[in-house]
Order: structure tokens, then sequence, then C-alpha cells
């Protein structure tokens, strides 16, 4: 993937189109989201937030948001890290299981409460093939993808239980906002070049 724009690529944008073209007018831009890419799914150091762990997320995250084509790339990223054939059914049935509208939660007491919006809380059901960690690292990305309001200290209490030190949580974090800007510029550029994302 290194020196490819993967954004043009999952949008399907050819090179020299004039969406290309108008990507090409902001360069810093798409330098900085294709390094962002880079710094999440390949890094030299990944630390102790494994590479399987990262595009099990990703593919989580694009499950989520029904980003079939991009949830497809990030699986494939997934498959080169060779898990267990238990892990993936497992992972496609979270990903089923989790979809839902959202954001749901509610603003501390105020002005901004008549816009709660009660909603299910989600959790793993498949904790033995996904094990402890990526099952507290999929639940808080699940909270954060629907339930944004309601982050609170005792999620994050939840990853530091499972294993996640401040570090992993950080770069748990950054996932989630990366998948979060590229899937809505994905989603954007296929709608702007005439296809449903």
């Amino acid at each position: 993937m290194t020196g490819a724009d993967l954004i043009d690529r999952l949008a399907g944008l050819a090179p020299g189109s004039p969406l290309a073209l108008i990507r090409d007018r902001k360069p810093v831009t798409r330098q900085h989201a294709q390094a962002s890419y880079r710094a999440l799914f390949e890094p030299d150091e990944p630390g102790d937030v494994t590479l399987q762990e990262r595009f099990a997320v990703a593919t989580f995250v694009a499950g989520l948001h029904v980003q079939d084509e991009i949830a497809a790339f990030y699986a494939a990223g997934l498959a080169r890290t060779e898990p267990p054939d238990a892990f993936v059914t497992a992972l496609s049935a979270e990903i089923d299981g989790g979809r839902t509208i959202g954001p749901y939660g509610a603003y501390p007491k105020g002005p901004l409460s008549v816009e709660d919006v009660p909603g299910p809380v989600w959790h793993v059901t498949h904790h033995a093939a996904l094990g402890a960690r990526l099952t507290a690292a999929l639940q808080h990305v699940h909270l954060l993808v629907f339930h944004p309001r309601d982050a609170s200290p005792a999620a994050l209490q939840t990853l530091l239980d499972a294993g996640w030190s401040n570090t992993d949580i950080v770069t748990l974090s950054q996932l989630v906002a990366f998948l979060a800007f590229q899937i809505r510029a994905v989603a954007g550029l296929r709608t702007l070049a005439g296809r449903v994302p």
C-alpha cells in the first residue's frame, strides 16, 4: 500500500479524474491523510497494539458503518496477519450484531439534554475467540461510534483492566478518529462521483 493514495483507491478515483484533480489542489491534506494511514497500519514499530488488533478494529469500524469495500480492504490486511478462522468468524458476527443507527447517549444535565437519545448498549458475545483485550477494545470502539456522549473514565478503566496501557488507548483512539475521517471522505467522494457509498 505504501506510495498509493488510499482514499483515491477506496473512492474509485482514477488519476487525473475531476475529483482526483480537486484533491490534488490540497496536496498537504492528501499527504497527511496517507501518512496517517501509514503511521497506523504500516508502522516501523507497532508497539503493543499489534497489526492484527489494528486491522481487526478497522474492519469492525468500517463494518459498523456498512462500508463493505472499506471493510474488505481492512479485512484483507487482517488476513495477512494470519488470524485463526474462529477469530475471523467471530469478528464478522460481532460486526453484524453491533450494527445500529445512533448516535445515542446523554449530555451532561443542561440545555443540550433535549437532544439525549436512549439506545442499546452493545456487548461482545464471542469472548473466547477474540480474547479479553480485543473484546474490551471492540466494546470501547462501539461506544465511540454510537455512544460518543457516554464516554467516561469508567469506559477507559475497562480498557486498562483488559491490558491496554495509556499509550495503547491513545493509539486505539487515533485509529477510530482516522477511520471516521477516512470513511466519511471516501463516502463523500463516492457520492460526488455518482457512486452509492
